[in-house]
């Protein structure tokens, strides 16, 4: 007497009718030419309107900031990264002393001076 087929055996035979055939499409269907590069249009217009609004500005940014840290002088009047504002006593390649209360200096990287703020407005 033959063995009835197991749930594992029985789901194999009946699989193939659930599953439809899959078939790659032609080659000509592929748009050609003109009408291939206007679907990478609305990409490239995205990308360029990404540029003049949010890379353009801060790449500006950025070199206004660097031009800032460079041209730092004695004497200036400046805002670090934290919040701490000072004098700049001595300068350095990449550290600046920074005067924060009479006689009481802090060494900072050059990179954490966020602002220089006008003359007289730390005492």
């Amino acid at each position: 007497m033959p063995r009835p087929p197991s749930g594992a055996q029985s789901l194999k035979k009946d699989l193939p009718v659930f599953i439809s055939n899959a078939y790659a499409q032609s080659t000509a269907a592929a748009p050609t030419g003109a009408a291939g590069m206007m679907q990478f249009l609305p990409l490239v217009l995205m990308f360029v309107v990404l540029y003049f609004i949010m890379i353009r500005p801060q790449m500006k940014r950025q070199k206004e900031l660097r031009a800032m840290i460079e041209a730092l002088a004695k004497g200036d009047e400046v805002v670090l990264g934290g919040g701490i504002i000072g004098k700049v006593a001595k300068l350095g390649d990449s550290v600046l002393h920074i005067e924060v209360a009479k006689d009481v200096e802090i060494q900072v990287q050059r990179a954490s001076v966020v602002q220089v703020l006008p003359k007289g407005t730390y005492k």
